[in-house]
């Protein structure tokens, strides 16, 4: 149902609906901190504008890694297809990588928005969460960009040692193995206990990219990275 009161019935009607309820909760605020413009990195003795390399060797070694159980991507090619061709898929994805990772560029068909229902009325548009579907080959490039963007926040601290979300080893279970710990330490000291829960609606959703873009040229993101990131 859009906002008027209409039942969108064609599919492309429908996308229109979801598209604009999706689009309408994110941030507004879209003007960088100074002057509206992009954030400029300083250059750290060539570290900055360094370009980022990607080994065929590196990719070989993620494709042959690749989880046979998992789904496919939307371009419906299984990874298990893709591993057993990583000897002769290594070299041209490494190739197509380095560019993207150069120009900033990335293909428009590695990924795509599907909503996915979640409780409530289907004819409310409110009731749907987009969820990202990525191609394998996609998920590959990110693999590369998650190894600087945790290397490089980590090295300057931006990571509490306290944080579980997002980090690879840690888990719902081990931050909650973490919590229980602490409290039943105060609980058997017969002190007081007080808890309290936080849950920040759409909190991903809601992030101002500009400053998230300046948040991590602070904690010094090479400039082809956060170009890429950017586009």
């Amino acid at each position: 149902m859009d906002a008027g009161g209409n039942i969108a019935t064609k599919d492309e009607q429908k996308a229109e609906v979801l598209n604009a309820f999706f689009a309408s909760v994110f941030n507004s605020q879209t003007g960088y901190s100074q002057g509206g413009q992009p954030p400029v990195l300083e250059d750290r003795e060539g570290e900055q504008n360094k370009p980022p390399i990607i080994e065929e060797e590196a990719v070989d070694d993620l494709l042959c890694h690749l989880d046979s159980y998992k789904s496919m991507g939307p371009d419906g090619i299984h990874s298990r297809v893709l591993r057993e061709l990583a000897e002769e898929l290594a070299k041209p994805l490494s190739v197509i990588y380095q560019q993207s990772w150069l120009t900033g560029e990335v293909p428009d068909d590695w990924a795509s928005v599907t909503p996915i229902y979640k409780n409530g009325q289907k004819e409310d548009p409110g009731n749907y969460r987009p969820v990202s579907l990525t191609l394998v080959l996609g998920k590959i490039m990110e693999r590369f960009m998650l190894s600087v963007l945790t290397g490089r926040v980590k090295d300057d601290q931006g990571i509490r040692p306290s944080q579980h979300e997002c980090i690879k080893g840690r888990s719902c279970l081990t931050n909650m193995i973490s919590f229980y710990d602490q409290m039943t330490c105060l609980v058997d000291d017969r002190k007081a206990v007080d808890v309290v829960y936080l849950d920040f609606s759409k909190a991903f959703d809601t992030v101002p990219h500009s400053i998230l873009l300046e948040k991590l040229a602070a904690h010094g993101l090479d400039g082809t990275t956060l170009r890429w990131i950017t586009g």
